[in-house]
């Protein structure tokens, strides 16, 4: 290097001004989506008082005199008085309805399920002239008002011997479910996997086998779904069994109810009236609860395919 020569300068750049960094998008989002948890949550229990406070109010009554129901109506009872649910089982003979009320929904859910499920895997599996023409016929029969159909449907029950019968009752409910059931089955049937029928049918398996054996375990929960649904609606059923069913020995938990509320005339058996409609919401209430998971899960199982 020679003498004349000067070493390079480093040169030393500045550094460029920060910038403000702009505020994130997600931090905007998720307050938006915190304002609206608060919101849908602040719903929901709204909702959930209205629901659940008139339940518990009626259990309480049920277990409160007469005069402590017209005087402290929101208060807690003195003590338990069990004689209300003793005179509503006995006297307001609500043990027979209760009866009746088990005879024929057992007997019109069994039979819906049984032919709901069966049509609804016809139609879901094999293609046949007419296959979506009955389908929609089941459809038609949902939108189709009951109570259209009740003057006829007496007329045709009375000439057939059927009118005032438990059995008879259990048909016009199977008739009554049965759109709902085959609609909700169908799509849930499709939703199943064919290979494990095809896998049935070649080892030989028939058809009626292979539905009872295979297919129909696989749609326990849609069956499960469908049969709370059809509970719920044939267990409240009252415009039927009244217009049905006007023999006093074969009256259901329904008709009890309002014969209980129209029997008290001016006495005013307010304590017996709740024990009975108390009676009368319990097995809803424990067939929810027990089989709310399922319900859960047939449902979505159903929607996805």
């Amino acid at each position: 290097m020679k003498a004349t020569d000067t070493p390079p300068v480093d040169t030393v750049k500045e550094p460029a001004p920060v910038s403000e960094a702009p505020a994130p998008a997600g931090k905007a989002k998720s307050s938006e989506g915190k304002v609206l948890n608060v919101f849908s949550h602040g719903v929901l229990v709204i909702w959930a008082i209205l629901v659940v406070m008139p339940l518990l109010w009626a259990i309480m009554a049920s277990f409160k005199t007469d005069d402590s129901i017209l005087s402290t109506p929101w208060a807690l009872p003195d003590k338990l008085h069990f004689e209300n649910w003793s005179r509503a089982w006995s006297q307001a003979h609500m043990s027979d309805y209760f009866l009746n009320t088990i005879l024929v929904v057992g007997g019109s859910l069994i039979g819906t399920l049984l032919l709901g499920s069966m049509a609804a895997y016809v139609l879901a599996r094999f293609d046949f002239p007419g296959n979506r023409f009955v389908y929609y016929l089941f459809i038609g029969g949902m939108s189709f008002p009951i109570i259209l159909a009740l003057v006829p449907l007496f007329f045709v029950m009375n000439n057939m011997g059927l009118l005032n019968t438990r059995h008879g009752l259990i048909m016009v409910y199977i008739a009554y479910s049965l759109p709902f059931t085959v609609f909700f089955l169908t799509s849930f049937f499709r939703s199943l996997p064919s290979s494990v029928a095809e896998a049935a049918m070649l080892d030989g398996a028939s058809h009626t086998r292979t539905f009872f054996q295979v297919m129909l375990p696989m749609a326990k929960p849609g069956l499960i779904s469908v049969g709370i649904f059809n509970f719920l609606g044939q267990w409240n059923q009252y415009l039927l069994p009244t217009v049905l069913n006007t023999d006093p020995k074969y009256r259901v938990l329904s008709q009890g109810l309002v014969e209980l509320a129209n029997g008290q005339g001016y006495k005013g058996d307010w304590s017996g009236l709740f024990a009975g409609l108390v009676m009368a919401m319990l097995p809803v209430l424990a067939a929810y609860i027990i089989f709310q998971r399922q319900v859960v899960a047939g449902l979505t199982a159903g929607a996805v395919k």
